[in-house]
């Protein structure tokens, strides 16, 4: 890794910059000492009134905060105390937010597996997403019981009747009269 400008030897910032460049960007390293227990116990000692944490040995709070320290959730302060850093989640979330791609069309309310994430509030949209889904469900002209439809739907989202009763309504499938089987609404031809 290529050391910032800004940033002594041992990786500190030099020029009272709270997080180095790594850690705007990687929230994994403070997952990881968040899933120390005695990270996690000094920092909510931190946050709850900043004194000591009970029965743990000076040096285990030390180490703590040496790692608490690395990934930019506390800093020392003048007279050599802690306190935390009450933007650092703020700050990664927003410089992480910049690195993800903005989802544009139906795929805003996809999954990145392809599962529905929500249902879109406007008609256009929410229209939009079930004939997508409608799309990969049933070819046009195929012919499907209630069962291998059902079952085909679960790939989108955990209600997959609900989801069903929603292609129907929608005008997107159509359901025969027998109501044991369903198929593609044949698209209008063009006049």
């Amino acid at each position: 890794m290529e050391q910032d400008d800004s940033a002594s030897a041992d990786g500190t910032p030099a020029d009272g910059q709270r997080l180095v460049e790594w850690r705007l960007v990687d929230w994994r390293p403070v997952v990881a000492a968040l899933a120390n227990r005695d990270a996690r116990a000094v920092w909510a000692q931190l946050i709850a009134d900043g004194g000591p944490v009970a029965g743990m040995s000076p040096a285990r709070q030390r180490r703590a905060l040496a790692l608490l320290e690395g990934v930019g959730l506390v800093r020392r302060a003048d007279d050599d105390s802690y306190e935390p850093v009450d933007t650092a989640f703020r700050e990664l979330l927003a410089a992480s937010a910049s690195l993800q791609p903005r989802r544009e069309g139906i795929e805003r309310f996809l999954r990145p597996d392809g599962r529905i994430d929500r249902f879109p509030a406007a008609a256009d949209d929410r229209s939009a997403l079930l004939t997508h889904i409608g799309d990969r469900v049933l070819a046009d002209g195929e012919t499907v019981t209630e069962r291998e439809l059902t079952d085909r739907l679960a790939r989108f989202g955990d209600d997959p009747v609900t989801l069903r009763r929603y292609l129907v309504d929608a005008g997107i499938l159509l359901r025969t009269r027998s109501g044991s089987e369903y198929t593609r609404m044949q698209a209008p031809a063009d006049s």
